[in-house]
């Protein structure tokens, strides 16, 4: 999923800020800049994070709004001199932002070529790759490390013979470059969906132009999917956070859940990259997913002869590579990386 765009507030020059620091809407935004969307207000600790979800999202627009490239205030009939977050934390969530932000995405490609933004950055992309190939292939392998970075490297040849039997899926595909990173890793059997049409169209032309034609693109929502097959491997980068940022986000959450353990094969492997929730936030969610899912279908009377069941995903491994910080006694990190096994 693409960085999130928030609306600017008027650019105005202080007396402190030389005028060419000034940024116009519409200027392009660096690499660095976007990542720094993946930020420090998501706080590991034993006990998840120390902020509470009002003031998460709240912290979200904010830290968010300097990574992305700006849209005009009149483009959300807006008539506020400075943005509400948790106006933008909803808006975020919410498809026809994606439809208009991959429109301009796609529009920029054809004029200009440019692949779009990279969410959380393409070092953070870089590293999703490399360590989930390197989880699999010791699954393959029959291992079941817990520290997969420690695994020893194989001939390319021995990694194509483990990785080709791994068909993969990455929900909220977005301009499809991870798939990209996938393929060069040594993925052959790879689909990316997302419920934007333009999103698809982008991830397609840029398949076609970098060498991937072989890399699938399907439009389809996640929370209504239409797939009718599973995978061993789902990627998720991003889509699972934007789909909290919905105004019914607890109960999309919930959907997502649902529709995400029936596209994961038994014994296969849900990677989610979040910068809105820890580890031990998403480790939490999925081991409660039972009482979660109850306490939401009875707030909305929602009737779910599944609703008590176990939770369909088991915490197998994260990303332990990632820099980190210390804040406020807790130590941090602006990205989590974390694999679930299917049960």
């Amino acid at each position: 999923m693409a960085g999130f765009r928030l609306p600017p507030e008027e650019p105005e020059v202080s007396p402190q800020q030389p005028p060419h620091q000034v940024r116009v809407a519409g200027d392009l935004v660096s690499d660095d800049e976007r990542s720094v969307a993946a930020d420090s207000w998501s706080i590991k600790s034993e006990y998840g994070s120390t902020l509470d979800d009002d003031q998460r999202h709240a912290d979200a627009a904010e830290a968010l709004s300097s990574a992305a490239n700006f849209r005009a205030n009149s483009d959300y009939n807006s008539d506020k001199e400075e943005p509400d977050p948790e106006g933008m934390a909803s808006m975020l969530g919410l498809q026809s932002y994606w439809d208009s932000a991959y429109a301009d995405e796609l529009a920029n490609f054809r004029e200009h070529g440019h692949a779009g933004e990279v969410w959380f950055g393409a070092d953070v992309m870089d590293v999703v790759a490399s360590w989930t190939k390197s989880l699999c292939i010791s699954i393959s392998q029959g291992h079941m490390l817990n520290h997969v970075e420690d695994l020893k490297s194989e001939p390319v040849e021995e990694n194509d013979k483990y990785l080709s039997s791994w068909s993969v899926l990455d929900i909220g595909t977005g301009n499809g470059l991870l798939l990209q990173e996938l393929s060069k890793q040594g993925f052959s059997d790879l689909t990316g969906v997302d419920y934007s049409e333009d999103a698809i169209n982008l991830a397609q032309s840029l398949a076609n132009r970098d060498g991937f034609s072989c890399i699938k693109f399907l439009v389809d929502d996640v929370l209504d999917t239409k797939l009718e097959r599973q995978f061993q491997l789902v990627m998720d980068k991003g889509t699972l956070d934007a789909i909290g940022l919905h105004p019914d986000g607890p109960l999309k959450r919930i959907m997502y859940w649902d529709s995400v353990s029936k596209l994961v094969a038994p014994g296969g492997l849900l990677v989610i990259t979040s910068c809105n929730s820890t580890k031990d936030e998403l480790v939490h969610e999925v081991s409660n997913l039972s009482q979660r899912r109850i306490g939401v279908s009875q707030e909305h009377e929602i009737k779910d002869e599944e609703a008590c069941r176990e939770p369909p995903f088991r915490y197998l491994n994260h990303v332990r590579t990632y820099p980190t910080f210390m804040f406020g006694g807790s130590e941090g990190s602006r990205v989590a990386t974390v694999a679930f096994l299917r049960n």
